[in-house]
């Protein structure tokens, strides 16, 4: 009896299992221009998140957050993501209603039915790869799926390491390449490659979300993102007066 409740923690309902999206490090401080640690790309990949987050919820589908914080006392220097500050928070529209949340430390217990009783599961880590931390790597572990989408921040460290970290495991994975954040093309490039030769998909949003005019979110105030959004409406309001003559 005790080992049937182990398995029935991380078993998803049988509707539910084709797919698990897993969004990493979606946080203000990473994705928005103010943030300490914002990816050059930011007011590109904005966008394509919040619609696959929008998807994720239309479809049903689980999503497994991991969330990267320093504690306020650290000894290691980092400038971003301290516990407790704006940056460290996710952004809003990565956040579901139904959702648990578990701490970054070295235990790694997980209630029953965990993925039945919650749409979303925020699991926070110190470090890189999230398979350094105990619960992180038994969710992933363990967790039985078709498929682990991948979206956030940064390419060419903490997805690399999650991909890669699934693909040992003997996991499908699929990246979303045009909702992903990164500090550096060039390894970012590289890092896409790697996956991709471990045998990890690359797919673009729109295969996943189909076809949206969503392009801009209102979510940063810097003057890349705020130049957009008034292109953007200025094609939006000729493309209405042209289908209306």
């Amino acid at each position: 009896m005790v080992a049937e409740n182990v398995k029935m923690i991380l078993q998803l309902p049988q509707k539910q299992r084709r797919n698990v999206l897993i969004d990493i490090d979606t946080q203000r401080d990473f994705l928005l221009a103010d943030g300490h640690a914002c990816v050059w790309n930011h007011s590109e990949v904005l966008a394509h998140i919040r619609r696959i987050m929008a998807w994720a919820r239309h479809e049903n589908i689980p999503v497994i957050s991991i969330a990267e914080v320093c504690p306020g006392n650290n000894h290691i220097g980092a400038s971003y993501c301290i516990d407790g500050t704006n940056g460290q928070k996710k952004v809003r529209y990565t956040l579901l209603k139904s959702r648990a949340s578990f701490p970054a430390d070295n235990g790694n217990a997980l209630p029953l039915d965990l993925l039945r009783a919650h749409r979303q599961i925020v699991l926070h880590k110190r470090c890189v790869d999230p398979f350094e931390e105990p619960r992180i790597e038994r969710l992933l572990s363990e967790i039985r799926a078709d498929e682990f989408i991948l979206i956030g921040a940064g390419t060419e460290d903490a997805i690399e390491a999650t991909a890669l970290g699934l693909l040992h495991r003997g996991k499908n994975v699929s990246i979303v390449v045009d909702a992903l954040g990164s500090h550096d093309r060039k390894e970012a490039k590289l890092a896409l490659r790697k996956m991709k030769a471990k045998g990890a998909k690359l797919v673009a949003a729109r295969k996943l979300a189909g076809i949206s005019r969503l392009r801009y979110v209102c979510a940063c105030k810097c003057r890349s993102c705020q130049s957009r959004i008034a292109t953007e409406a200025a094609e939006t309001v000729h493309d209405s007066q042209v289908a209306h003559g």
